[in-house]
């Protein structure tokens, strides 16, 4: 049979972190690659509560719900937005099945073939999947550690005229970089100028290691309440499992993504929702954060001083204020994917740095992940790798 395929599918890829872990799971491989949370941190018995008060307060939580979401957790979540400074109110927010589908979602009402979308490069691959998948035409901007490059930025968004710039500004996947207070500022007022949305995902925000130091969101900048689209998840504070996330914005943005949803999956799952308000309810989220952000510093740390005792003359990082990885660039002479290679038949693995450059034209990087390994995981990890960089 020949199927008739449509045509965006040509832009459909499999991510290379997820064929990565294949590789890893089948074989004694340390994992440095994946973003994972640490399963062995999970609130596994919070989570056991409150899906048992879930089931046993009646069964609305296992019928259908309305796609916008339970209100009680909306209003939840509007809460704690409120606390960290930002902006947001149940009517304006939708709970999403984890925030890749909101990022999906924005680019399904947002973009038409041709689009132009304005990202940070390096950036998160599965954004770039997801507008590749409707035919946007990607944009890279020239960033540093602070953030983008106002002139660069400016003259893209005069040249280009794009639907929306895409921002991970608070230890993005997958260099880890904080954008500065003054480059955030520097984004809403160009957004303003030249009436562009900020789309900002902001899934690790929240896995600080030194709170003072983290400028606040985009999004609570955004006083006018018209031109930041806001994505966050529990996947990386509570469990992955649960699949949640919400999205929030401007009234008629998050009216268009709710349509949107409806038509994708209904709503979802309620069971979830109701679930995750219990332990909101019910459990110190804040302190487990705490706990959790505790033992990744830890870990950051001890992959910190192995990097340090690596004896590569041109190999350049920076150390992370939070989130989950470490991003490496290395001498020109190395080329990541054969080094993967290597180091997978020495029984450590990493993600090379190219798939998440919109051009793909940058090779000489790659990205470590601290928080989904113990201490001597990290220590042997590490030792397999730096016995892999000798051997090249």
């Amino acid at each position: 049979m020949n199927y008739q395929f449509a045509d965006r599918v040509r832009y459909f890829d499999a991510s290379a972190v997820r064929e990565i872990l294949k590789v890893v799971n089948k074989g004694n491989v340390i994992s440095l690659a994946g973003g994972l949370p640490d399963e062995a941190l999970f609130p596994v018995e919070a989570v056991d509560q409150a899906f048992s008060k879930a089931i046993n307060s009646g069964n609305k939580a296992l019928q259908y719900a309305e796609t916008e979401g339970l209100f009680k957790l909306r209003q939840q979540l509007a809460e704690r937005m409120h606390s960290k400074g930002m902006h947001a109110q149940p009517d304006n927010m939708l709970i999403t099945s984890g925030s890749q589908q909101a990022i999906d979602l924005f680019s399904r009402i947002m973009f038409n073939p041709g689009d132009v979308v304005l990202t940070e490069d390096p950036t998160y691959l599965a954004a770039i999947q997801v507008f590749q998948s409707y035919e946007v035409d990607i944009v890279p901007v020239k960033s540093d550690r602070q953030g983008m490059v106002e002139e660069d930025l400016e003259e893209k968004l005069e040249q280009h005229q794009p639907k929306c710039v895409y921002v991970v500004p608070t230890f993005s996947n997958p260099d880890g970089k904080v954008w500065s207070k003054e480059r955030r500022e520097m984004l809403i007022a160009l957004a303003k100028k030249y009436q562009v949305v900020i789309f900002e995902d902001d899934p690790y925000g929240e896995i600080q290691f030194e709170p003072d130091q983290v400028p606040n969101s985009i999004q609570s900048l955004d006083h006018d309440g018209e031109y930041v689209v806001y994505t966050s998840t529990i996947s990386k504070t509570v469990v992955p499992a649960m699949r949640l996330g919400w999205i929030t914005g401007p009234k008629e943005v998050i009216q268009l993504v709710t349509q949107a949803k409806q038509a994708a999956d209904l709503h979802t799952n309620s069971i979830s929702q109701h679930a995750l308000s219990h332990l909101l309810n019910d459990y110190d989220l804040d302190q487990h954060i705490k706990r959790i952000t505790t033992v990744y510093y830890e870990r950051m740390n001890v992959m910190k001083d192995c990097l340090n005792d690596l004896d590569l003359e041109g190999l350049v990082y920076e150390i992370p204020k939070g989130g989950m990885f470490f991003w490496l660039t290395l001498p020109d002479s190395i080329d990541p994917a054969a080094l993967l290679e290597k180091a997978v038949d020495n029984g450590v693995a990493f993600v090379p740095g190219k798939p998440f450059y919109v051009e793909a034209n940058q090779t000489s990087t790659m990205r470590l992940n601290f928080t989904n390994a113990t201490i001597d995981e990290i220590k042997e990890g590490m030792n397999r790798l730096v016995k892999t960089f000798n051997e090249i």
